[in-house]
């Protein structure tokens, strides 16, 4: 999956602080109509004229193949609508959409990630979509409660999940059988167990510590597993620099301090290190499956194993959306609702991608069965998601991120790297309440 990530994260925040100044303009342009019109009545199916919808999305990758099978099976059934797709970048999307929308130049519907939403619904980017969820009668009970609720924002829906995608445990099958590692760990005993078998079987620093992507990721899940969270939305606090934040970066460091890493990995090469059959062990996002796969590298995957007290894991997810229009047409609006409830409804398709597809109803059809991604859907309700903050993106990189990094890189005690970006990370969000109209 090609993600928002490693090489490009900072041209997100790039994106973000230019994308800042086009977003401006939508702010003073909220009365256009547009959100009235895409929240007229949706009667789940759409009998007007024909009409061509533009379909915006980041699925650049592995992923991109499933994702235009899908349209393409849409359009055949829809002898009204046709779908074009523009796929971009990740990075050049969320950069050119707020500019596109200002101008009545955007797409006809779209999917972003469920981070993203909040910054582009504060900014009218993107418009409510209750209507659609209630038509379909789409609720928590066929979702997991914490995806569901992350697309709310300020008590207004904003996106209808089509996945989740979360970080996993890879392992190389014949490291462990060759080290007599029978069991996937799955705490943090059974998890320094099993480097300790692996070092005694000849393979020196099994599990490389990244300093970056996706670093900062495995933090905030270590976080969430001794307890704690990441950001307090309501007082525009960050709190990542807590005991348990601490923790989570201190065992970090520890695997290199230890020896079971090198100490400095280089962005990316600790993926590439266990692709090529170099390390035993890494942690990285579900969306690797495919790659992984294509490899010929024998491999399982299995869920992060709970370092701390608590099951938890970071995740993410694509939400489609409706952004807001300058001049509304019921006809394309409608349409649009139309495909994506049919996207949401055969996901299943989606799975082939490596994702693990958000309603339940469709995760349990069977469609996962045998799958790499089986054994991390089964622990879905242990995914944790960013609060809907908005530019909290763009405050990760500039404060999280770093202070992952130099801690890991030993440049940095743990508690003093996190207290410093807490407290950048925190001015930075009561920037953000006044510039997004909190």
């Amino acid at each position: 999956m090609n993600h928002p990530k490693r090489s490009v994260r900072s041209r997100l925040a790039t994106a973000t602080a230019i994308g800042a100044a086009a977003i401006m303009a939508l702010t003073s342009c909220g009365g256009s109509g547009g959100q009235e019109a895409a929240q007229q009545e949706f009667t789940g199916e759409y009998t007007g004229p024909p009409v061509e919808l533009s379909y915006w999305n980041g699925f650049t990758g592995g992923d991109g193949p499933f994702m235009k099978k899908m349209v393409k099976e849409f359009n055949a059934e829809h002898e009204n609508i046709t779908v074009k797709s523009n796929t971009m970048q990740w990075a050049d999307f969320y950069q050119r959409l707020p500019a596109a929308v200002t101008a009545g130049e955007g797409p006809d519907v779209g999917v972003m990630h469920l981070d993203q939403l909040a910054t582009n619904a504060a900014r009218n980017v993107i418009v409510p979509v209750d209507d659609l969820a209630e038509s379909l009668e789409l609720t928590a009970d066929d979702f997991s409660e914490e995806v569901w609720n992350a697309g709310v924002y300020k008590d207004a829906r904003y996106g209808i999940p089509l996945d989740v995608h979360s970080l996993a445990m890879y392992y190389n099958t014949e490291h462990f059988k060759k080290a007599g590692i029978k069991e996937a760990p799955t705490d943090a005993e059974s998890f320094e167990a099993a480097l300790k078998k692996l070092e005694a079987a000849g393979y020196e620093t099994p599990f490389w510590m990244p300093a970056k992507w996706p670093s900062h990721l495995m933090n905030l899940s270590l976080l969430w597993q001794n307890g704690g969270d990441p950001y307090n939305g309501d007082e525009a606090k960050a709190t990542f620099d807590s005991e348990a934040g601490v923790k989570a970066l201190e065992w970090q460091r520890s695997m290199v301090e230890k020896g079971y890493s090198p100490g400095d990995v280089a962005i990316d090469s600790q993926y590439v290190a266990f692709k090529n059959g170099k390390t035993s062990i890494t942690w990285d996002g579900i969306w690797q499956i495919n790659d992984l796969k294509a490899s010929g590298l024998p491999f399982e995957a299995a869920p992060v194993p709970t370092i701390g007290s608590e099951d938890a894991v970071w995740a993410n997810s694509h939400n489609f959306f409706l952004p807001r229009q300058a001049s509304p047409d019921a006809d394309k609006t409608n349409a649009a609702k139309v495909f994506i409830a049919w996207m949401s409804e055969n996901s299943d398709e989606w799975a082939g991608a490596g994702m693990i597809p958000a309603r339940e109803s469709v995760r349990t059809s069977g469609v996962l069965d045998g799958t790499f991604q089986q054994p991390i859907a089964e622990r879905i309700d242990t995914m944790r998601f960013l609060p809907a903050i908005p530019g909290i993106g763009a405050v990760q990189a500039e404060t999280l991120e770093v202070a992952v990094g130099n801690a890991v890189l030993g440049k940095e005690e743990p508690k003093n790297a996190l207290t410093e970006a807490a407290k950048k990370a925190s001015t930075l969000m009561e920037e953000n309440e006044a510039q997004f109209g909190n």
